[in-house]
């Protein structure tokens, strides 16, 4: 999904070059682009994009592990999210006072652990007494193996080299490690991220895993849209792991073990399932000297299986409706195709058409004109782009006004879409916020690595993310009326809403 950002310079000089019919230019740019990224793989499978940009003396570094929640099956949801943070706490040689010492005072938490979860599955015939006596020992372990951890010295290292955005993020069809440094210390983005794909230490795993159960109570059972959107991908997914959730389930959480997340760890943090992207100041063969001697570290292994679970067609209209002390929110979803589809670009000309800019058509229907909603969009690409997933409609409706009122008029904007083609002065104004938009993300380095990788590791070549705009071009209103009158189908569509619970218990 998108997010709101300050108008720049550089976007103005983006907006004015085409305002001015300049198109040539920014092809020009695309190409030159293209000219100067390298790319190689090594010995192990891990691939590697670098990309030359002498703008300033810094560079974008970026680690693409092409695992995220989906990977994940029944039983340990949230790994894949609990892991992304453990990369973080180091290795055998970074984080430790003491491996030797922590290497024995970890195994003794895991068996504190073992000890307290057997107890409890007991239920109702567990004993209270040993459970707190269980908990207290489980305690004990954990601060007995703290004494042993250097706090955050992986983020320390990075700072002192003046490195900026370190960071991570979990979906569901990726999980991505990131970070800016001045370009004469590239060196330590080789060492450093090398390290902890290949020797980790899963240090603290269980006050780590607290953190996460936190963010899940305050990010979803105690947010109302966080709920929501749970319950909505429930209802949408039946039988693919899109329908899981990011952050796991409380009770997966609570019984996950170190085990599990080392067991994790090897299935699919091989490096033939990582991908760096690497967008700056640097010289490419140096980077892949460099690639060699630190990443080249790394054992091989065959990249892992494929998920098997195909979602079935969806064949009846589904509903969730939330009774919580909450405004009303509107969640619409229709299945579509993922992003190698070949009607991938149409998906994202309708988002633009509907959602983009308040001369959008949900924004001028919903808000502007009948002002029955103070907020109102349609994208796709959520849960993920991977495999087939959806094409979200989101509306608040105003004081005073229904879900029901906001969701037939989205309704009666897809039936437009479907009867009605759409104007060349309207498709070409797409056209054009399309390559302003890819324009503004060229322009930081962080943010194109991001993109050249997501599209080298979800489409197979980075280059499809210049070609995709060729694709958007081609787009004919005839083309939006077909996907839109195959895809807005009654029987294709989940629809979730909170409703406020005095108005439920009313009726």
């Amino acid at each position: 999904m998108k997010t709101a950002g300050e108008i720049s310079v550089r976007i103005l000089l983006v907006l004015a070059l085409l305002a001015s019919g300049s198109i040539r230019a920014a092809e020009e740019n695309f190409k030159d682009i293209e000219r100067r990224v390298t790319e190689f793989t090594l010995k192990n499978g891990m691939k590697f994009l670098v990309l030359e940009r002498r703008r300033a003396p810094v560079a974008s570094f970026l680690t693409y592990a092409d695992v995220g929640a989906a990977q994940e099956t029944k039983g340990i949801t949230g790994l894949a999210h609990i892991f992304e943070h453990m990369a973080f706490k180091g290795t055998r040689t970074i984080g430790t006072k003491d491996y030797a010492k922590e290497r024995q005072a970890l195994e003794a938490v895991d068996k504190a652990f073992s000890a307290l979860m057997a107890e409890k599955r007991k239920g109702q015939k567990a004993d209270p007494q040993k459970v707190k006596e269980l908990e207290k020992a489980f305690r004990a372990a954990q601060e007995y193996a703290g004494k042993f951890v250097e706090k955050n010295e992986f983020a320390t290292a990075v700072e002192r080299a003046g490195g900026r955005g370190l960071n991570a993020s979990t979906g569901w069809d990726a999980t991505r490690y990131y970070f800016s440094l001045p370009s004469n210390y590239a060196e330590l983005w080789f060492y450093l991220e090398s390290e902890r794909f290949r020797d980790p230490v899963l240090r603290e795993f269980y006050k780590e895993r607290d953190v996460v159960m936190e963010e899940r109570r305050m990010r979803t059972e105690n947010d109302p849209i966080g709920r929501l959107l749970e319950e909505f991908l429930h209802a949408a997914y039946i039988a693919h792991p899109y329908g899981e959730p990011v952050v796991g389930h409380m009770s997966d959480l609570e019984n996950i073990t170190r085990a599990d997340a080392e067991a994790f760890f090897k299935k699919y943090y091989r490096p033939s399932n990582l991908t760096a992207v690497i967008v700056g100041d640097v010289d490419a063969q140096e980077m892949r000297r460099l690639a060699e001697i630190y990443f080249g570290r790394l054992p091989s292994g065959p990249k892992p299986e494929p998920i098997r679970t195909v979602e079935p067609p969806q064949n009846a209209q589904r509903r969730v409706r939330l009774e919580l002390q909450s405004q009303r929110i509107l969640l619409m979803g229709y299945h579509k195709p993922d992003i190698n589809h070949p009607d991938s670009a149409v998906y994202d000309v309708i988002g633009s058409l509907l959602s983009e800019g308040r001369s959008s058509r949900l924004y001028r229907s919903l808000v502007r004109d009948r002002k029955i909603a103070v907020q109102a969009e349609g994208f796709p690409g959520l849960p993920g782009q991977k495999y087939p997933g959806l094409f979200i409609f989101f509306a608040v409706p105003a004081r005073g006004h229904t879900n029901e009122e906001s969701e037939q008029a989205i309704l009666e904007e897809l039936e437009r879409l479907k009867n009605e083609p759409v104007s060349q002065d309207e498709l070409d104004g797409v056209k054009r916020r399309a390559r302003a938009n890819l324009l503004r993300g060229l322009a930081d380095n962080s943010a194109l690595a991001m993109q050249l990788a997501d599209w080298e590791v979800l489409t197979g070549d980075w280059r499809n993310l210049f070609r995709q705009l060729d694709k958007i071009n081609a787009v004919t209103p005839e083309d939006i009326q077909r996907v839109a009158k195959t895809v807005f189908v009654k029987n294709n569509l989940t629809v979730a809403t909170i409703e406020p619970l005095e108005t439920a218990q009313a009726k």
